[in-house]
């Protein structure tokens, strides 16, 4: 069941709709609660209707063949809609306070019509977002059942919530990062701030398909080894998959999206 809040207010961010997928039984068992992923660019999750370019992840469909195959706990699926301001909003904010990343600041600033404001969406979705899923919803709200996921820029702010909120998020999944947005600046924050493993979850892919994939490829490397040496296991608590033939597109995470989803949620 999908529920739709058509113009989510927040202090700190745009007005923007917010869907909410129930997984199957949960109007019949009220007792139980239920971990929770944000997922990023909600139009794109669940109605190809709604996506901007009509290709959607099939996010749905995906858990529901992960519940009924005992491959992932039944979840609630939260999906952010982005807004006119994606790019700054989706941009990790801290990373670029420091003198020697004031110019990619400025870069970013005249390139984008904007400067970075991670923060100020990581603020709506830990202080006015998830306060609300929490009230609203039978959710199990602890950081061990809370998870967020996004693609390319997506996954970019979903690692720096994960980072700076280690204790609301318990995991991120990050797939296609569009990394070389951050350049070395965010590569040397992620270092500092990686959350403590054993109790945190990290996903990464991507596919040798993106336009981009050279550019991409030697920091999805540093970064692997970032986590590995803060001391992820994988297989364990960190898990990284390179798709050959895959696009930076939507067809392409929908065709994946329930390997991350299995990771995530797989402790049944």
């Amino acid at each position: 069941m999908l529920e739709r809040h058509h113009s989510f207010a927040s202090a700190h961010v745009a007005a923007r709709p917010i869907d909410v997928w129930l997984p199957p039984g949960y109007a019949d068992r009220p007792e139980r609660r239920y971990p929770a992923l944000y997922m990023q660019d909600g139009q794109n999750l669940f109605n190809p209707e709604d996506s901007y370019i009509g290709e959607h992840w099939a996010v749905s469909e995906a858990m529901t063949r992960l519940i009924e195959a005992g491959d992932a706990r039944e979840a609630i699926i939260v999906g952010v809609w982005n807004s006119a301001a994606r790019k700054q909003e989706y941009m990790p904010e801290k990373p670029y306070v420091d003198l020697e990343a004031r110019n990619f600041a400025e870069v970013f600033l005249h390139k984008y019509e904007g400067k970075p404001t991670g923060d100020a969406y990581l603020h709506f979705l830990t202080e006015e977002l998830k306060p609300f899923i929490d009230r609203t919803y039978r959710t199990a709200p602890q950081a061990a059942d809370t998870y967020v996921m996004g693609s390319s820029l997506g996954g970019l702010t979903a690692l720096y919530a994960v980072c700076e909120r280690p204790d609301i998020f318990g995991g991120a999944a990050c797939l296609s990062t569009h990394w070389p947005i951050g350049r070395r600046a965010a590569q040397a924050y992620f270092r500092r701030r990686m959350p403590v493993p054993g109790s945190h979850k990290l996903y990464f892919d991507y596919g040798d398909e993106a336009r981009d994939y050279p550019h991409y490829l030697p920091y999805q490397t540093e970064i692997e080894a970032i986590a590995r040496t803060a001391g992820y296991r994988d297989g364990i608590d960190l898990l990284v998959r390179a798709f050959e033939g895959h696009e930076h597109s939507e067809p392409a995470w929908r065709e994946r999206v329930h390997i991350p989803l299995a990771f995530l949620l797989g402790d049944v």
